[in-house]
């Protein structure tokens, strides 16, 4: 696990924490411009509980990785128009409540504030900005680890369930050739009784054919009954 030392000499080390702006407010709760994006030296200097001049300091020692994180310094029309568009968000608020620079504005974005939060050695507010997210590394870490036994023993489980499967590969492959057979003896008995079925039907037209006969054969013995009596 990374120290604070060598997270404070390390660029590399600070480049793999960049992404975790979080960890500001974690610690202490930053004062945003109007537009919820920038912020002043002032106010990263009133946040960090330094001198605008400590800010100014970390910021030209290291002035291109911070460039590189997000800080921006404006001059001419490009700072007119950021101070019309605060303006614009301040809410309609008299001119002289918004705090603009002369000639030159230096900008901070959240990313930049953690940069300089790597950086500024002598603020508590840095450090334990630093501290959290050591802390949270080292829980990452943890997790990690867990999460790489977990993988490990369901891996061992697996290869486990992997020879039980070979192992039963010839069972299955018996009883399928069994249900294969017991397939093929459930289509001929479909089969036979499909036969018998048209047997049953052709019977039951030959009965019927016979009652007819049966019951006209008994009319002729009435009618000849009946003549012998007449006679």
């Amino acid at each position: 696990m990374p120290t604070e030392v060598a997270l404070l000499e390390s660029h590399a080390l600070r480049a793999e924490q960049m992404g975790r702006v979080e960890a500001l407010d974690k610690v202490k709760s930053l004062v945003m411009l109007p537009d919820g994006i920038h912020l002043r030296t002032e106010e990263v200097a009133r946040y960090f509980e330094v001198s605008t001049e400590a800010v100014k300091k970390v910021t030209q020692r290291h002035r291109a990785e911070v460039e590189a994180n997000g800080l921006r310094l404006l001059r001419g029309s490009e700072l007119r128009i950021f101070h019309r568009d605060m303006m614009s968000l301040w809410g309609g608020a008299e001119e002289g409540s918004y705090p603009q620079a002369a000639t030159r504005l230096t900008l901070y974005t959240r990313r930049t504030v953690l940069n300089i939060a790597m950086l500024l050695r002598d603020s508590d507010i840095a450090c334990s900005v630093r501290t959290h997210l050591l802390d949270a590394e080292e829980d990452l870490r943890a997790s990690y680890v867990s999460l790489e036994r977990r993988v490990t023993r369901i891996e061992g489980c697996l290869a486990g369930v992997g020879s039980a499967l070979q192992e039963l590969g010839p069972v299955l492959g018996r009883m399928s050739q069994r249900l294969d057979v017991i397939d093929r003896k459930a289509d001929v008995t479909h089969q036979v009784i499909g036969a018998l079925s048209v047997r049953l039907t052709d019977v039951s037209q030959d009965v019927v054919r016979l009652d007819a006969r049966l019951s006209e054969l008994a009319r002729l013995l009435r009618e000849v009954g009946g003549g012998r009596r007449a006679g």
